[in-house]
């Protein structure tokens, strides 16, 4: 196989190589890391890059295999890792000065999965200032002129634009839904307590997810089967076998999905073309598609999400804030101010809040959909660096329901535009096998 096709397997298609000895790992890792030098001037990706220390991985998966040992089912592939989750052999600064030259001395759960599974960490991502709004030098690799999107910017760009085959990212509002979006690749926020978040920078307990970005769906699939689990240092995970994502997601149900269209009440957000491309999407799928108008309480998620986020992100972050003086954002000490101001009834009503809407969500699965679809964000990919709206995304994040977005349109300057899908909660294999119907039955239209 020629160097320069190299770059662009799928996560799943480069572990097969690796696998059966077509290819090395430093054979991908070095092309990769080409990849990297030709684009990341333009793109700007990552917040950590160290070639040498890459290739060392690598090589070191090489001979591991080569030994004839037992290999994982992501050994030898590059990964990038956001740059607000811990890593031993890299810095994890959070996209805030106020860390600079911050040593982890320990991974992060999801990393140290990734690499039990075989993976090698090419580097760390630009993240946005705390995962939250205000954004690093990232562009978007389909147009650099537009944001991509962001808390989690850098995962989604150094996919979009073939650095590496998968990235793992995070989601407090919209951050990996909506990047994915914007970059054009497949992503997928788990199920809320799937994916420990143990070494990843805490925002909200109650609305903190770890993300993966990939090429196909498939890959996402193969991720998740890395990282998903208990994990006793997170109380959220809960002690039940994982699943077998790939291996669910690739089975034939028999029976087509049920799809509920839901505008939901942030609707008018979505611009003309939005609007336009899904009631034609809805069309397109016909008999297995309906549309499903929430309740009209659900209006208020959006100010329960607010409340939740202010106040557990003051809570966690109003002392570094303090400490930072103007080396942190007006826009994220507005956020700290907002959150101290939150009183504990509130706090407390929108967290009984978030657990009814949850309930109620389940019944709906249980008796009517399979899953939800809806935008993954209001449009394409805006001009200039803010990082976008997530509005589409508040929702399930709140909820903690699995969502994963799919590059299946494009609008205005032929940028992508995604299609979410939304499962119900802990049952993220049955979304992803939703999802490859999906893709499958517009395929063949």
């Amino acid at each position: 196989m020629a160097g320069r096709e190299l770059e662009t397997l799928t996560a799943t298609q480069a572990a097969e190589e690796i696998a059966r000895g077509a290819i090395s790992s430093e054979d991908i890792t070095r092309a990769c890391l080409d990849r990297i030098e030709l684009t990341e001037p333009v793109v700007g990706a990552f917040a950590h890059l160290d070639p040498e220390l890459a290739l060392a991985q690598a090589r070191e998966s090489d001979a591991w295999r080569r030994s004839g040992r037992p290999i994982g089912p992501l050994h030898g592939v590059p990964v990038a890792v956001k740059d607000v989750i811990d890593t031993a052999d890299w810095p994890t600064e959070c996209g805030s000065p106020l860390l600079a030259g911050r040593r982890p001395r320990a991974d992060a759960t999801a990393v140290w999965k990734l690499r039990e599974a075989g993976a090698v960490i090419v580097g760390k991502t630009v993240t946005a200032e705390f995962a939250y709004f205000h954004p690093g030098k990232t562009r978007n690799p389909r147009d650099p002129e537009r944001t991509p999107g962001g808390s989690s910017s850098g995962s989604a760009a150094a996919v979009a634009a073939g650095m590496v085959p998968i990235a793992i990212g995070t989601q407090t509002n919209g951050s990996t839904i909506r990047p994915a979006a914007y970059c054009g690749v497949f992503g997928m926020k788990p199920s809320h307590g799937l994916v420990s978040r143990r070494g990843v920078l805490t925002l909200s307990a109650a609305l903190d997810h770890v993300g993966a970005f990939a090429r196909s769906l498939e890959d996402i699939a193969l991720v998740l089967d890395a990282i998903a689990g208990y994990d006793p240092e997170d109380p959220d995970t809960r002690p039940l076998a994982a699943r077998n994502f790939r291996q669910i997601a690739e089975e034939d149900f028999g029976l087509d999905p049920r799809l509920a269209f839901m505008k939901t009440p942030v609707w008018d957000k979505a611009d003309a073309d939005t609007r336009e491309a899904f009631e034609e999407l809805v069309g397109d799928l016909g008999d297995i598609c309906f549309s499903y108008d929430l309740p009209e309480h659900y209006a208020s998620a959006w100010d329960a999400h607010r409340v939740i986020m202010a106040a557990d992100m003051a809570h966690n972050l109003g002392a570094a804030t303090d400490k930072g003086g103007d080396k942190v954002s007006k826009q994220f000490q507005e956020l700290i101010a907002e959150g101290r101001g939150i009183s504990a009834t509130r706090y407390l009503a929108a967290r009984a809040e978030a657990r009814a809407m949850r309930a109620a969500m389940e019944d709906l699965f249980q008796q009517e959909c399979t899953a939800i679809i809806t935008p993954s964000a209001p449009g394409i990919a805006p001009k200039g660096m803010p990082t976008g709206d997530p509005a589409f995304c508040t929702l399930w994040t709140l909820l903690g329901m699995p969502a994963v977005t799919l590059p299946l349109m494009t609008g205005e300057d032929d940028m992508p535009l995604g299609v979410q899908l939304v499962g119900a909660p802990g049952d993220d294999a049955r979304l992803l096998r939703t999802a490859r119907a999906l893709i499958a039955k517009l395929s063949s239209q």
